[in-house]
């Protein structure tokens, strides 16, 4: 595709600060609900300072020539659950989160060494384009469901239930989605770029309408945003990072426990790793770069497993590659590496300021789905262009797609204990193994 700003291009501060919004609001939603769902009473302002900084860490591996945030990882909420459930305490189970990140970042600095040493030929054998590309399909796919769920969800709740019609968000969702596809397809210059902040700015205002009405007829039904999270808000606050608690509890880290989480996160990253690699073939097909070989797989996984340590250090959460990043470069056509440095600095500087978490919080589900119909979409269209240049009428490749496509869309997970095998991972060794036994050659 023609981009607007390469790797190396440094737009204007103005537009940098606006695409670095643009930037935060595509990943932010999935980032800081990662620690929601953990609980424990872990931070979503300390979540998105890790990935700032883990962003930054990565940037830095990665010599700055390759445009992908990083955000916290859902492949880990098993891991962190488990880290919490074999402390003896809380302040022990925060001391647990960054050691097993320390097992998951470890394991991509030693598959770097063995990329470093070996080249990444293999790589490519293994995960020929016949595999990797209805993978990177499924990430997006995978996804979908997610996002329809989110287009038909309010954020008012009684009891704990969403009051709002799912008529009406889905409504206020496609607002969303017609606005920023409008503005991608027909915008001049700037706005072109940011389509994403135009249509959620059109949603949020949609929403916020209905509400207003909502509560002066007394409907809750028309009530799709929740002004609850700006009660009580303080302007500047510090976040409460994992490594000031962990520290409390490190006394009562012992062995077993540390076996316990080696066990959790190790496994884990091996299959992260496979994401890894359906990530950067796809950023990489999007900027027509390969950045497996340049700035090389095994600086981008020292970027990730380190980056991904930092940001438990401070957040609790893991970090990886985001898919919505990809996207977002995809559709703006913006792979300026410095738009992705101010968001992360952005990411930092905005989880101390609370008017802007609690903004980004009251933005209504179904705003944020209608966004992710097209960040996700362009993930799965991004894959399938991949298959392109594959050759279908084969049986071959015919099956290995086949194999793939089926498995992830039909959600095929496998669980051991506390280690769960994501649909687009197991999708993927899927893949490679039928591609082996049928002895498929690399496409071209």
């Amino acid at each position: 595709m023609k981009l607007t700003y390469n790797i190396e291009d440094k737009p204007s501060l103005d537009k940098l600060i606006v695409y670095a919004i643009q930037q935060l609001l595509a990943i932010m939603a999935a980032t800081l609900v990662v620690p929601l769902i953990v609980g424990n009473g872990m931070k979503p302002s300390a979540a998105l300072f890790g990935a700032g900084i883990g962003t930054i860490v990565y940037v830095l591996f990665t010599k700055a020539k390759s445009p992908v945030f990083l955000g916290s990882s859902f492949a880990f909420l098993g891991s962190m659950a488990a880290a919490f459930a074999g402390a003896v305490s809380a302040e022990a189970g925060y001391a647990g989160l960054i050691i097993g990140a320390i097992f998951g970042g470890l394991v991509y600095v030693v598959i770097a060494i063995v990329v470093k040493v070996c080249g990444v030929a293999w790589i490519d054998k293994l995960m020929p384009k016949q595999v990797i590309g209805p993978t990177v399909a499924i990430i997006g796919l995978s996804l979908a469901g997610n996002a329809i769920g989110d287009l038909q969800t309010g954020k008012y709740t009684v009891d704990g239930v969403v009051t709002a019609n799912p008529l009406i968000c889905v409504v206020c969702g496609l607002v969303t989605l017609l606005v920023t596809m409008l503005c991608s397809v027909y915008g001049k210059k700037t706005l072109k770029l940011i389509p994403f902040i135009i249509g959620i700015l059109a949603g949020y205002v949609v929403s916020a309408v209905l509400t207003l009405i909502g509560i002066q007829t007394g409907n809750d039904a028309m009530r799709v945003m929740d002004f609850a999270v700006f009660n009580d808000m303080k302007i500047f606050e510090v976040p409460e990072f994992t490594f000031l608690t962990a520290i409390k509890g490190i006394s009562s880290v012992d062995g077993a426990y540390i076996a316990t989480l080696a066990a959790a996160y190790i496994p884990v990253s091996l299959v992260v790793f496979a994401e890894h690699i359906a990530d950067h073939k796809n950023i990489s097909s999007i900027i027509e770069k390969d950045l497996l070989q340049e700035p090389g797989l095994h600086r981008t996984l020292l970027g990730d497993g380190v980056g991904s340590i930092v940001g438990s250090i401070f957040g609790g959460c893991p970090n990886t590659t985001y898919g919505e990043s990809i996207a977002c470069v995809a559709i703006t056509g913006n792979a300026s590496v410095a738009t992705i440095i101010a968001a992360s600095i952005l990411a930092m500087i905005i989880s101390f300021l609370s008017p802007f978490v609690a903004f980004v919080d009251s933005i209504p589900s179904c705003v944020m789905g209608g966004v992710c119909m097209a960040l996700y979409g362009f993930i799965a269209v991004s894959g399938l262009k991949m298959v392109q240049k594959v050759d279908l009428e084969d049986n071959r490749n015919l099956f290995v797609v086949s194999v793939i496509l089926i498995a992830g869309i039909g959600g095929l997970t496998l669980n051991f204990g506390v280690i769960s095998i994501t649909e687009v991972a197991t999708a993927l060794i899927l893949g490679i193994l039928v591609n082996i036994i049928l002895g498929n050659k690399k496409v071209q």
